[in-house]
C-alpha cells in the first residue's frame, strides 16, 4: 500500500510540478528586458520557490508568445495591434495590458560627434535617407550610418510612428535586434547614429536632444520629449497564482517601481 501511495505521489508531482514550483515565462522587448531581470533577481531572492526565465526578441514576438500560449507574462514597449487583438480573440485569448513604466527613445551618437540637436523632421530625413552627410547638418564630410531596429521592435514602431510618420526607414539602414546591439554599434563608429530607450544610455553613447528638448526623467513624465512612451507587461486573461503576484510587485511603488528606477527607466509615480 505504502508503495502505491509513493507511486501516486510521485505521479502527482511530475503532472503539477511546474504549478508547486512557481515557474514564470517572460518573453518579449527587449526595452523591457532590464527591467524585467532586475524585477524577477529581487522577486526571485523574496520567493525562492518561484523560478522565472527571460528572453528578449522583441515586442511583437512577446505578444505572439502571450497570444500562443507559450508565455505567461510578454514584455512589450508598445501597446498591442488590433490585427493583434484579432489573432488573440481567434485563438482564445485575452491579453491584459499592465503599465509598468514609461520610457522615451534617445537619439545617439558616438560621443566624438559634435552635434548636440536634432529635430524630428531632420531625423525623419536622416532615416529616409534624404540627408546623407554629416556636413549637411554643420558635421563633418562623412556619410551619416544609419542604424535601426528591426520591425518586430516596439522600438521601431514607436520609431516609425512618432518620427517617420509611417514613412519606412531606408534599406540602407543597418538593422539590429536590440537597444544593446544599437549603442555598441554607435560606440564603435564615428559616424553612426541610432537610437535607444533611455535606460540603455552609457558613457559610450552620446545622447542628442530632439527639438531641442533633452530625454531625461522629467520631461518623459510631463511629456514634452517628443518620443516618449509607456512599458507594458501583457497577461493572457486577468492573472492568478504566481502571474499576479509577480505583477503585483512590479507594480508596487516601494517594490518593482524601485527597481524601474534603478533599471535608468522612468517608474510610474
Amino acid at each position: 500500500m505504502k508503495k502505491i501511495v509513493l507511486i501516486l505521489t510521485l505521479a502527482l508531482i511530475l503532472i503539477t510540478g511546474t504549478a508547486f514550483a512557481g515557474n514564470l515565462v517572460i518573453k518579449g522587448s527587449t526595452t523591457v528586458l532590464p527591467i524585467a531581470q532586475k524585477v524577477s533577481e529581487a522577486y526571485m531572492k523574496q520567493h525562492p520557490d518561484t523560478k522565472i526565465s527571460i528572453s528578449g526578441g522583441g515586442s511583437g514576438n512577446g505578444i505572439k508568445a502571450i497570444i500562443d500560449g507559450t508565455t505567461d507574462i510578454a514584455d512589450s514597449s508598445r501597446f498591442i495591434k488590433d490585427k493583434e487583438i484579432k489573432l488573440a480573440m481567434e485563438k482564445g485569448s485575452y491579453p491584459i495590458p499592465f503599465r509598468v513604466a514609461y520610457d522615451c527613445i534617445i537619439p545617439v551618437v558616438h560621443p566624438s560627434n559634435k552635434l548636440n540637436n536634432l529635430t524630428t523632421s531632420q531625423l525623419k530625413d536622416i532615416y529616409m535617407g534624404k540627408i546623407r552627410k554629416w556636413s549637411e547638418l554643420g558635421g563633418l564630410d562623412k556619410p551619416i550610418v544609419m542604424v535601426s531596429r528591426d520591425t518586430s521592435s516596439g522600438t521601431y514602431e514607436v520609431w516609425e510612428k512618432k518620427v517617420m510618420k509611417k514613412q519606412r526607414v531606408s534599406p540602407r539602414a543597418l538593422t539590429l535586434a536590440s537597444n544593446g546591439a544599437i549603442s555598441q554599434a554607435v560606440a564603435k563608429n564615428k559616424y553612426a547614429i541610432g537610437y535607444i530607450g533611455i535606460g540603455y544610455l552609457n558613457k559610450n553613447v552620446k545622447p542628442i536632444k530632439v527639438n531641442n528638448i533633452e530625454g531625461t526623467v522629467a520631461n518623459t513624465l510631463n511629456g514634452t520629449f517628443p518620443i516618449s512612451r509607456p512599458l507594458f507587461m501583457f497577461t493572457n486573461r486577468w492573472p492568478e497564482g504566481d502571474t499576479l503576484k509577480f505583477i503585483n510587485y512590479v507594480l508596487a511603488p516601494d517594490k518593482g517601481q524601485k527597481l524601474v528606477k534603478d533599471a535608468g527607466f522612468v517608474p510610474l509615480y
